[in-house]
């Protein structure tokens, strides 16, 4: 408590400060300026900085180190900004190993809430640091929409994400959410104050004089002389030609009747080579694999290929009743640079079982080609980070696609269940939290259909494109065909409420079919019709940076539109 004390005594001094110093800067009505004028440059640019959050008395406290030093170096501002955050976010983490080890070992799902909440976490600092080493290491000047600077706001994004799901672990134990709220609050705060300040990077080397270095039109490299992405190592580039051709060589092999080296998709993974480089390809030979499969963050770039979604499939039913919903999922992906072609996920809990997921997917440039999601309540969770699905069909009914990542699924038939007695169906629950995230999921040219058992009373039992899970949910719905069951007011509310009616985001371009009509739509304030120029902007391409990391991986894709 006292230590409480004199940090919010600090704090009260420095936000007095820094407010007299603001108010010094203004004229009086004679004309004449006060004091003020005796600022240093590197305290007047910590303020200028600062007025480009939402949280500008924290930010000040973050930044005043680096103005008292009286550098003028954006890049020192932006690191301590980050690196602030990291500060937070261990306090955080500390403070959840301590409950860990005060809870009582029969609350199971509070324990289990607690270790995902850790691992999320050190997931989130990992990314911190990963953009504090990417500004040190660059020239600011070069990261005008440039693959990094897609990064950087890629792995602020997902530390917001993270810090969410933490607190999500818990929304059934209000004791706990709240404990866990207030020990995110601070580092909660100041993520979003560092991403703000990466979003606004252009303007802050604008403040020191300094421009983005353009490059001529051109000039940007994206491919080798082989057709592939600079970016991919020889081996990486070897597998795909091979995987152009229909000759891939597996590492290894899976198949239940032991004609591979390993009966289980696990036992296959378990051999993965530490610090492994390049695609490591796992073939599954047609099968009912009936295991939980995470793909540890450690084991990047696996490709997992099958004979068939049909044919090759992960099956689980874990669900909400006895596990958590992260914890639930039959397949997970935490390894970044994932790839799957020709696979079956399911989760066969039914609707009874409420949130019971298929594929939780928290991969970066993570790839689905040709798969299969089955499943009720909660089948795909697009969890964090860049995410790619192409000719995939996903089956549910309840919030069936749902998470904060910025996903595109392009050409992919999307069917929704018949659910519990009394529910209604919602395609997508996007968690987007906070403004400048980058975060948002795109359908794009894809169908939206009954399933069989549904048709007969798709008029009886309603179903909405979405719901808005998140503050600044985004759900972008492009060039898809709508069939009539979709009820026409398009989207619904959250549990009833008016949670994120002023913030969320629910934008169609150019769908059709008859529940493509946008006339009888909700009218919140963020849902609409959008142009084309807008819609531009979640095309592959743009919205999740495509051309860096699609082509060449021997996925077709839209870059733009169909």
């Amino acid at each position: 408590m006292v230590s409480k004390a004199v940090v919010s005594t600090i704090s009260l001094i420095l936000v007095v400060g820094v407010a007299l110093a603001v108010v010094a800067f203004v004229h009086h009505k004679n004309g004449t300026k006060s004091a003020g004028e005796n600022l240093s440059p590197s305290m007047k640019a910590m303020i200028d900085i600062c007025g480009m959050t939402d949280h500008q008395e924290i930010c000040q406290k973050s930044l005043s180190p680096v103005a008292e030093k009286g550098s003028m170096d954006p890049k020192e501002f932006i690191k301590a900004a980050i690196q602030s955050t990291i500060n937070e976010l261990s306090k955080s983490m500390n403070f959840t190993d301590n409950l860990v080890k005060n809870v009582s070992s029969s609350a199971r799902l509070i324990k289990m809430g607690l270790d995902d909440c850790k691992e999320l976490l050190q997931f989130a600092v990992e990314d911190l640091q990963s953009s504090f080493s990417m500004v040190d290491d660059n020239d600011l000047r070069n990261m005008n929409d440039t693959e990094k600077d897609a990064d950087l706001k890629n792995w602020l994004s997902a530390v917001i994400s993270f810090q969410e799901n933490c607190r999500d672990e818990f929304q059934d134990a209000p004791e706990y959410q709240s404990l866990m709220t207030k020990n995110l609050q601070d580092a909660s705060l100041h993520t979003d104050n560092a991403l703000a300040i990466v979003c606004n990077l252009g303007d802050i080397l604008k403040y020191f004089g300094l421009e983005f270095n353009i490059k001529p039109s051109g000039g940007r490299r994206l491919l080798s002389e082989d057709g592939y992405p600079s970016w991919l190592s020889a081996s990486d580039i070897k597998v795909l030609a091979l995987q152009d051709n229909g000759r891939i060589r597996p590492n290894v092999v899976v198949a239940k009747d032991g004609s591979g080296q390993f009966k289980s998709i696990a036992a296959a993974l378990a051999t993965y080579p530490k610090n492994h480089r390049g695609r490591y390809v796992i073939y599954v030979k047609a099968g009912i694999y009936d295991e939980y499969i995470i793909v540890q963050r450690d084991q990047k770039h696996v490709f997992i290929y099958g004979d068939g979604a049909r044919k090759t499939i992960v099956t689980g039913n874990k669900n909400y009743r006895n596990h958590k919903t992260q914890e639930s999922a039959s397949f997970s992906v935490l390894g970044n640079r994932f790839m799957a072609k020709s696979m079956g996920f399911r989760n066969t809990a039914g609707p009874e079982g409420h949130q019971a997921v298929a594929l939780r997917v928290q991969s970066d440039r993570a790839i689905f080609y040709n798969c299969r999601m089955d499943g009720y309540q909660d089948t795909l969770y697009v969890q964090a980070y860049r995410q790619f699905f192409r000719n995939c069909v996903i089956s549910g009914t309840v919030d069936f696609i749902f998470g904060d990542s910025a996903t595109v699924i392009q050409n992919s038939l999307i069917i929704v269940r018949k659910p519990m007695d009394g529910q209604f169906n919602t395609v997508t629950a996007q968690g987007r939290a906070r403004k400048n995230e980058t975060r948002g999921l795109v359908i794009h040219n894809c169908r939206i259909v009954p399933e069989q058992e549904l048709s007969p009373l798709r008029f009886k039992i309603q179903t909405y494109l979405g719901r808005p899970w998140k503050e600044y949910a985004r759900t972008v719905i492009m060039e898809t065909t709508l069939g009539d069951f979709i009820n026409p007011a398009g989207y619904h509310v959250w549990n009833e409420t008016s949670f994120a009616l002023e913030t969320c985001s629910y934008l169609e371009y150019a769908n059709r079919g008859p529940g493509a009509n946008t006339n009888r739509r909700v009218r919140w304030k963020g849902v609409r019709v959008i142009n084309r120029r807008e819609a531009l902007k979640y095309t592959a391409n743009y919205f999740i940076h495509a051309y860096y990391w699609l082509k060449g991986t021997g996925v077709p894709y839209l870059p733009t539109f169909r």
